[in-house]
């Protein structure tokens, strides 16, 4: 794995250190250590479950670590009051998933609620910083219609805006590419490409689309069962997706594994990893006979 980089460098807009959460018995996250450095854009890969929603949502301050610590712009946010996470909160934007756009509200009253929110900017000046953030994402035109009435991508666009309402220092990306034809798609990694240069900001994207995660990329980390397998450049990365299948032989087992997730093989380390689980002895609740399982609802309709 590649180190992390120095601590305490003044390139270092978020430090994680040995960052665990744990869910009752289960471990989500398993001693995540990486720096993020100001004004790149890193991308966090890696198949579903490996733990990266539940990085995104402790790096925004919505779970708290179980162990380990997290800094962000000089504070240590796991050890931070409400009042305090919203103050950090102040400084960066995020793009949900699903946009997240209010659909009671017009494009320009959803960019408009963070400004109301939290300055005590003029309605003339509010005005001008929502009219400047809807071109910024091509929306301008589109300011008085409400979500319903404009496509998905636009919805992702909008959500943007919103997330650059208080110019924020840091952006974080929930899957901006999900749900969106090709095009589409590549027109909002663009997006975040041109931002990125513009506004000097930190993008911080969670994806598993590797087309968008290649192509917007400084460098890339790569999650799997919630620990760290590599952090690297996107050309280290792009050097690993391209080694030929006759030359294979010497990898590391984690590079055959991040391989096999960014070309999308159908065999690899992930499917054999899958293959070793034991059906019949889950079936039969044989695999472990100190695991008892109970239903998550009990049953009341009494029988005869």
């Amino acid at each position: 794995m590649t180190s992390a980089g120095p601590s305490g460098s003044d390139d270092v807009i978020i430090e994680v250190r040995d960052l665990k959460k744990v869910f009752g018995t289960q471990t989500v996250l398993d001693g995540l250590t990486m720096d993020i450095h100001r004004g790149e854009t890193l991308v966090v890969m890696g198949g579903s479950g490996c733990g990266k929603s539940t990085f995104l949502r402790m790096l925004i301050g919505s779970f708290p670590p179980t162990e380990g610590t997290i800094s962000m712009l000089g504070h240590r946010i796991d050890q931070l009051d409400e009042a305090g996470m919203n103050e950090v909160r102040s400084n960066f934007g995020i793009l949900f998933q699903s946009g997240a756009l209010f659909q009671s509200m017009t494009l320009a009253e959803n960019v408009a609620l963070p400004l109301e929110e939290h300055t005590d900017l003029d309605r003339n000046i509010i005005d001008i910083q929502v009219k400047i953030k809807l071109e910024l994402v091509g929306l301008r035109e589109h300011a008085d219609k409400l979500p319903a009435q404009i496509s998905g991508g636009m919805k992702k666009r909008a959500g943007l805006a919103r997330a650059l309402a208080l110019d924020p220092k840091i952006l974080f990306y929930d899957e901006p590419s999900a749900g969106l034809d090709p095009v589409t798609s590549a027109e909002i990694d663009q997006l975040i490409i041109d931002l990125t240069k513009k506004l000097g900001v930190t993008s911080v994207v969670v994806t598993h689309e590797m087309d968008s995660a290649f192509t917007i990329a400084d460098r890339m980390v790569m999650l799997d069962k919630g620990r760290v397998l590599k952090i690297d450049t996107r050309d280290a990365f792009d050097a690993i997706r391209t080694v030929a299948d006759d030359a294979t032989e010497g990898m590391s087992v984690d590079d055959l594994l991040i391989r096999q997730f960014l070309r999308g093989d159908p065999i690899g380390p992930i499917t054999q990893r899958r293959a070793e689980t034991n059906y019949a002895d889950d079936l039969l609740n044989t695999a472990d006979p100190q695991i008892t399982r109970s239903p998550a609802v009990q049953a009341t309709r009494r029988s005869g």
